[in-house]
């Protein structure tokens, strides 16, 4: 889970990009990044942390032009924080290309190895987003054969990466001379949307990002999803242009935007986020009603923040108290995409904060959008306890996550998620809850559904195991969990010592020594 932008405007575009990364800062904690051009100049700034944290004043001076793309970085598959991984990347060979990625490359290790004996081109780091680069700058330099490039030749391009990339992916990137493309994969796992605003003057700019709340922030009027396989191209003279780039496109979009990812005021294909987390508590509401003694509870209490609209409608549906029973520190990043289990174990205790009124002598209900690794969980839980409560029921708007997600989410191991392997039963003593209800999978796509019935099917990967681009075997999740493991028991002492030397030098720069 990243955020991704790309802008094509009339004046400069740092500021549009600054400010919508900043929009888009849910999407990714662990690293932010600008890329600008100014003719045929590309001018580059990335770094580790908060957007806000990354640039200044002097960083912004330094990206002019008016057309550009942004990312914020959420690290997959375990990956450790790596300097180089930050995005977008860059490469000068045959046209300079510069690339943002939202995704997972599932089969990014043999696409290296298919690079270097027969592409003859080199992948510096273990990004699948330099990678997915590295494909395309090939795709195209084929397409264009050594010449120069028009619109067939950039979407026979994409058309290429389509062919060989496995995986999920919505991609900006920058050609120079050329314009700003855009393409998601031919399932359109991960989200990507474009819109358009009119100047003054009247002329047109355009923005693609992640999720429609950068386009509202912006001013930018939505125009459509990019669809499954699609590819977008706006030349340097803000000419649109698009074209199905897939053989057998088909929307399956990852169902835990709508649970957990994304900002309530988004709208994601056809969509409202909040909707559908309210339509979310309706359904969990009538699993509850089936599951527990509704008499005996005194208050329904959300784990802020994104459970608020599901825990809000399944108390009215129920006719039960609705109240905050904890407040959040918002300085506190997202413990869902915190590396490290110590890490989140000690962020939950910063993060939230019981208001003690609510749970002292009562039976209150928890509702959360999910339950991951139960970390949070048991800790809200034990919160809860402490505060006074007699009895603590907890309820999940999405069913038990019990396989790994391989398109883009940090939860991997199958040894990390408390569900897998385990009852309902099993998991509530182990989070310490007296009772667990979990939404049923039909009823959480229901709760979309009904939105948009021209949605018929999600990735719903991480609670069935059912993979939909239909290469995920066994052998790829044991080596992601052992590359994981390997990195759980901690680097060797050199490795460690180079990228700690690295953060320190890198917060040197920004201090200006």
């Amino acid at each position: 889970m990243c955020g991704v932008l790309g802008v094509v405007a009339t004046t400069p575009v740092n500021q549009l990009l600054y400010d919508g990364l900043m929009v888009l800062q849910h999407r990714g904690q662990d690293a932010a990044g600008i890329a600008t051009a100014d003719g045929n100049t590309f001018h580059l700034y990335k770094g580790p942390g908060f957007v806000r944290d990354v640039f200044r004043t002097r960083n912004m001076r330094a990206l002019p032009g008016n057309w550009g793309i942004g990312h914020c970085r959420y690290p997959t598959a375990g990956s450790a924080w790596n300097f180089a991984e930050a995005q977008p990347f860059y490469v000068n060979s045959p046209f300079g290309i510069a690339l943002a990625h939202n995704g997972n490359l599932i089969n990014a290790e043999s696409l290296k190895l298919e690079m270097f004996e027969q592409d003859l081109r080199h992948v510096n780091t273990n990004s699948d987003s330099e990678v997915l680069l590295n494909v395309l700058a090939h795709e195209l330099q084929e397409a264009a054969h050594g010449v120069r490039l028009d619109l067939n030749a950039i979407f026979s391009a994409v058309s290429g990466v389509h062919r060989r990339v496995k995986g999920a992916y919505a991609a900006v990137a920058m050609i120079a001379g050329y314009g700003l493309l855009a393409f998601r994969d031919p399932y359109g796992i991960r989200p990507l949307i474009v819109g358009m605003q009119r100047t003054k003057e009247g002329e047109e700019e355009y923005l693609l990002a992640s999720e429609s709340v950068a386009l509202d922030a912006l001013g930018f009027q939505v125009m459509r999803d990019v669809a499954p396989g699609e590819a977008v191209f706006i030349d340097c003279r803000r000419r649109f242009f698009s074209r199905q780039c897939a053989d057998t496109p088909r929307l399956v979009p990852c169902i835990f935007e709508y649970v957990y990812l994304a900002r309530p005021d988004s709208m994601m294909d056809g969509v409202s986020v909040y909707e559908a987390r309210l339509s979310m508590g309706e359904h969990l509401a009538d699993k509850v009603r089936a599951s527990l003694p509704i008499t005996e509870i005194d208050a329904v209490i959300p784990i802020p923040d994104s459970s608020r609209p599901a825990a809000m409608q399944l108390a009215q549906r129920l006719n039960l108290p609705y109240r905050e029973g904890f407040v959040k520190n918002r300085y506190i990043g997202r413990t869902f995409i915190m590396p490290g289990q110590m890490m989140r174990k000690k962020s939950v205790r910063q993060k939230l904060n019981t208001i003690g009124q609510e749970f002292k002598n009562k039976r209150v209900l928890l509702v959360d959008d999910s339950i991951v690794r139960g970390t949070t969980s048991q800790e809200i839980v034990d919160m809860a306890r402490a505060a006074g409560a007699l009895k603590v029921y907890f309820a999940s708007a999405a069913p038990p996550v019990r396989y790994p997600n391989v398109y883009g989410i940090d939860m991997p191991t199958r040894a990390e998620l408390i569900a897998h392997g385990k009852t309902e039963a099993e998991i509530a003593l182990e989070i310490g809850a007296d009772a667990l209800v979990y939404q049923d999978l039909s009823m959480l796509e229901t709760s979309i559904t009904t939105l948009n019935p021209q949605l018929s099917a999600f990735d719903t990967s991480c609670f069935d195991g059912r993979y939909i681009t239909g290469d995920v075997t066994p052998e790829y999740l044991d080596a992601i969990e052992a590359r994981r493991r390997k990195k759980a028991n901690g680097q060797d002492e050199e490795s460690e010592h180079s990228q700690q030397m690295e953060l320190g030098l890198f917060a040197d720069a920004e201090r200006g020594e």
